[in-house]
């Protein structure tokens, strides 16, 4: 049997399982998602969202992408901040890094790496913004995992500066948006203590008059 064989037997006997504890699993899915979180993480294959937090198909809208990155430019990832907004009226958005984030390792580097080079261009900058501070940190691990926690800050940020948390925040809408990060060594989150639910918690430079 090859490996997409076995995934395909894995996926029968999982629907099968699910019908067995619960006859009306599929119907429920098929008909309606109303999550509450938008979780933005890494594509990072030892992070799956829905596990780590215990929560069930349909209860978390997800978005991945290298090293949990939100750019004003990435049309991707804000289609999917503004459907989770302003279509499914999720109450919270998470931002997750994690230790040992390869994508912030590769930021830390010089050697090119070839188009990606332009996506770590985004974590480079966290690291110039904060270079005394990581640079004061001589264990170059504890300073990889320092880098991933200000970038998730950095991202956190990020989404609150977009017109589609700003305008939810304008017509009353109750949207929080945390910063959290992963330990692969333990399997536990860690709360940043980023929780942000209202415009006036962001700089002014970059609140919007509407």
């Amino acid at each position: 049997m090859t490996l997409l064989d076995e995934c395909f037997a894995a996926n029968r006997r999982w629907a099968a399982q699910t019908v067995a504890e619960d006859p009306n699993f599929f119907n429920r899915l098929v008909n309606l998602q109303s999550p509450d979180l938008l979780w933005i993480g890494c594509s990072d294959s030892r992070l799956p969202p829905n596990e780590i937090i215990g929560r069930a198909p349909g209860e978390v809208f997800v978005h991945r992408n290298v090293a949990n990155l939100v750019e004003h430019t990435d049309v991707n990832c804000l289609s999917v901040l503004q459907y989770a907004v302003e279509v499914l009226h999720v109450k919270h958005v998470i931002v997750c890094g994690h230790y040992g984030c390869g994508g912030v390792r590769a930021a830390m580097s010089t050697q090119p790496l070839g188009l990606i080079d332009n996506w770590l261009r985004h974590i480079r900058d966290v690291h110039l913004w904060n270079r005394e501070e990581l640079a004061a940190i001589q264990d170059p691990e504890l300073r990889l995992d320092r880098l991933a926690e200000l970038n998730v800050e950095a991202q956190v940020a990020n989404v609150c500066h977009t017109t589609i948390v700003q305008d939810a925040w304008r017509r009353g809408a109750t949207l929080t948006v945390h910063g959290w990060i992963y330990s692969l060594r333990d399997g536990l989150l860690r709360d940043l203590g980023m929780v942000i639910e209202h415009p006036d918690q962001i700089p002014p430079e970059y609140r919007l008059v509407f």
